[in-house]
């Protein structure tokens, strides 16, 4: 008999079309029954070991977080309510060109050093890999749900040349070939870039090109945060289309945003130019996160300059009076990269989170009202901050435009991600909080999207984009990663003021067939494990 029936479900099956009411039967982790209308008159219904009742529930494909920054807390936390409690079952990470893996002992210290923001020093951590298939292997031993990687380019380079502002040798370009070529031989997705995070924003497109060109052969995908989301936003969103053009390499684009004052209203213009790529041949994805704030660090406001060399150069910088006063003419007159060409605007960064527990009453003010309070220029506190906190602060950037994110939404290439950092004592509220909001705010609420259509943006359309054959949709002989969810009921808990608050309207949610998430708690189950680039299990 087999493991589980899931009986009277509204199926949702991620492929964009109607719904249907259904049993589902799994077992040995896969979906091996799918009967439409099992409840009409003689009609003979499957039996299992177990039957769970899902009137008035949708059953769809587990969601899959195209965007995540979880590369220590799957590690660290196997709860993992923050992204099992939304229904994914599948996160994307090595994001933004900065992870742990491949790394020599050097590179490891500093990677760490520079991402404590994003992830935490790891103090709590055993790092014991060096390359990514030893860090897939790690995952293997047992996380909270399933786990896919991009090779890192910023750690790339920071391996092969260091953290210097200079063009790669030719032996250094090749040893980053070799790097990218291993680390997808081990089973990561794809390559990705931070192109305003040091060192990997010091690549010029040659040389970014050549990486892609691996990469594209294969089969993976170039994901870029790329140069600019804000001045110089379009401009740079055309230099990776054009990039990965010339590569022949398929471009999935990280948080594609349009923020800043000067984007308001412009995300039209970003769909035209992928739209006119797209009709010319180009292979392109996008995920957005559902909400208008950014988040990030403080240091990566920085200009490039200012950062070259790595944190600890970043601090002798910081506390140099000549320097940093030029550090702040870049922020605040000229319009740094770090900060997208746009010059700050102190009160829109609030801050989210600080490693050092002194600083922690500044924590929900923005740097303006902190200031404030210490009676102080808003750079004086940011740059006590930046030292005193050994640049580990979070911030939250009111940067962005409800009408920019309801569009790009919209677009047929769209999919989820949450970027969210999962660190600090008030992170974005979208590490908790994205996937019931679409389906909660942008669904029920205001009609954006239809069910179909966002359960599909959610669950096909990425597992297509990261070419899993047995993923993303409710199918006999897929992989029963699934989500049963209230469409009437389902929501974030997570607000801007209570960040932390765990969904509503997900009772079950199920990986490799096992229950994580049963009657909306957390299970002890720890089914997910790595899903690599070759594995069509």
């Amino acid at each position: 008999m087999e493991d589980l029936v899931i009986r009277d479900a509204d199926v949702v099956d991620g492929s964009g079309g109607a719904s249907y009411r259904a049993d589902v039967v799994v077992d040995g982790g896969r979906i091996v029954g799918i009967v439409k209308e099992a409840s009409a008159a003689g009609c003979q219904r499957p039996r299992a070991m177990r039957e769970l009742d899902a009137e008035g529930l949708v059953l769809s494909p587990g969601f899959i977080d195209m965007h995540a920054h979880s590369d220590l807390a799957l590690l660290r936390d196997p709860d993992h309510s923050a992204k099992a409690a939304q229904g994914v079952t599948l996160e994307v990470l090595g994001q933004d060109g900065l992870s742990y893996a491949p790394v020599d002992d050097r590179t490891l210290q500093e990677v760490r050093r520079a991402i404590t923001g994003w992830n935490g020093y790891g103090d709590d951590i055993d790092f014991d890999w060096r390359s990514v298939g030893e860090y897939l292997d790690r995952l293997d031993r047992g996380i909270a749900v399933n786990a896919a990687y991009l090779v890192p380019q910023g750690t790339v380079r920071a391996l092969a040349v260091g953290w210097e502002d200079r063009p790669a040798t030719p032996q250094e370009l090749d040893r980053m070939r070799r790097l990218v070529a291993e680390g997808l031989e081990q089973g990561a997705v794809g390559l990705s870039s931070g192109l305003t995070y040091t060192p990997g924003m010091y690549a010029p497109d040659a040389e970014l090109t050549e990486l892609c060109r691996v990469v594209a052969s294969y089969g993976g995908y170039y994901c870029p945060h790329h140069r600019s989301y804000g001045a110089g936003a379009l401009e740079a969103y055309a230099e990776m289309v054009a990039l990965t053009r010339e590569a022949g390499c398929p471009l999935h684009l990280a948080h594609a945003t349009m923020n800043f004052g000067v984007n308001e209203g412009r995300a039209p213009q970003l769909l035209a130019l992928l739209d006119t790529a797209l009709e010319a041949g180009a292979d392109i994805t996008l995920d957005t996160y559902p909400y208008t704030p950014g988040c990030t660090t403080l240091a990566a406001l920085l200009p490039s300059w200012a950062s070259e060399g790595g944190p600890e150069e970043v601090l002798a910088r910081l506390t140099d009076p000549a320097t940093a006063a030029r550090i702040r003419h870049d922020l605040e007159v000229t319009g740094s990269d770090g900060c997208h060409g746009v010059p700050v605007e102190w009160q829109t960064i609030e801050i989210s989170g600080v490693t050092d527990p002194a600083l922690g009453d500044l924590v929900g003010r923005t740097v303006r009202e902190a200031a404030a309070l210490r009676g102080e220029a808003p750079w004086d506190t940011a740059r006590r901050l930046l030292v005193g906190d050994r640049l580990g602060t979070t911030i939250l950037q009111h940067v962005g435009h409800e009408d920019n994110v309801r569009t790009i939404m919209r677009h047929r290439t769209h999919t989820g991600g949450s970027d969210g950092i999962l660190r600090g004592d008030k992170p974005h509220p979208r590490a908790y909080g994205t996937f019931p909001r679409y389906l909660g705010h942008y669904v029920r609420e205001l009609g954006i999207l239809s069910l179909e259509e966002c359960v599909a943006h959610l669950t096909s359309r990425p597992a297509a984009r990261l070419r899993l054959p047995d993923r993303g949709l409710v199918r006999e002989g897929y992989r029963a990663d699934l989500v049963l969810f209230d469409p009437e009921t389902v929501a974030p808990g997570a607000t801007f003021a209570e960040p932390r608050t765990l969904p509503t309207g997900i009772p079950h949610v199920l990986v490799d067939g096992r229950f994580v998430i049963e009657d909306g708690k957390r299970t002890d189950v720890l089914a997910g494990r790595s899903v690599r680039r070759t594995d069509v299990r």
